[in-house]
């Protein structure tokens, strides 16, 4: 088996245990914890950027596809994200705040707990799918995007978390069920790998396809997040935060 395909179950192995990080909300202070979303979230910000700007669009840009192919790749990429997030209501989050306040079980479930296991679902496949094309490309950007993913993945399950607990999941059921829904990652990255064949002809064309979604990502739900902090100080510590993830992705060129 070659190399990359250890690292990319590896990378998405972790990305699945991130769906435990639930844990947290149950040891740590809730303030606390909402405290230190702004700092995560203007982090995951620089590192999908990062990653776009620095691995992506360099590596498909270096391939022989037609370029007008590779610019549509990434405007499918944007218009997919998007229409996903209007019509499955993907969670990020921006739900904690009210989300979290839920830590009692309701005897009734409500619709938004299935809605979001399922969409977060599709989600975390998307992602393995992801990652298993990135690792294809080459061990560099597959790590860069494995993080990029990573830092973006653990405010978002924070708040699947608590969105939950707000529609009637016991804590344990929470931890559970988000859990079953992470491992849907490691099927989409042996997806990937097993029609490496067929898709490593299509690499260039699917990363194109990943740098439109992480602008998305970024662009229309990590930014707009960022832009809800107005005090100074703490807006500064964001922006060091975001040049923080884009220093990440920086970090990983040097160290190739």
């Amino acid at each position: 088996m070659p190399v990359n395909y250890f690292y990319a179950f590896g990378g998405v192995f972790l990305v699945s245990l991130i769906s435990l990080i639930g844990v947290l909300v149950l040891a740590v202070n809730t303030n606390r914890l909402k405290r230190a979303i702004f700092f995560l979230v203007a982090l995951a910000t620089g590192a999908l950027f990062g990653d776009v700007a620095l691995h992506l669009l360099p590596e498909i840009f270096e391939s022989s596809v037609d370029p007008a192919k590779l610019s549509l790749a990434i405007l499918a990429g944007i218009l997919l994200f998007f229409a996903l997030e209007k019509f499955l209501h993907w969670t990020h989050s921006h739900e904690l705040d009210e989300c979290l306040e839920a830590d009692h079980h309701h005897p009734t479930i409500k619709p938004l707990g299935y809605l979001n296991l399922v969409s977060d679902g599709l989600h975390n496949l998307i992602d393995g799918l992801i990652i298993g094309v990135s690792f294809l490309a080459g061990i560099e950007v597959g790590l860069a995007t494995t993080l990029a993913v990573i830092l973006h993945e653990i405010p978002q399950e924070i708040g699947d978390f608590g969105i939950l607990l707000h529609a009637g999941f016991s804590k344990g059921q929470a931890l559970f069920f988000n859990f079953l829904s992470a491992v849907l990652a490691i099927l989409g990255t042996v997806i990937a790998l097993f029609f490496a064949s067929r898709v490593e002809s299509l690499t260039p064309l699917l990363l194109a396809f990943t740098a439109g979604g992480f602008l998305y990502l970024a662009g229309s739900d990590l930014v707009p997040e960022l832009h809800k902090t107005t005090e100074p100080r703490r807006s500064l510590i964001q922006f060091l935060a975001l040049l923080l993830g884009i220093f990440l992705m920086l970090a990983l060129l040097w160290l190739e």
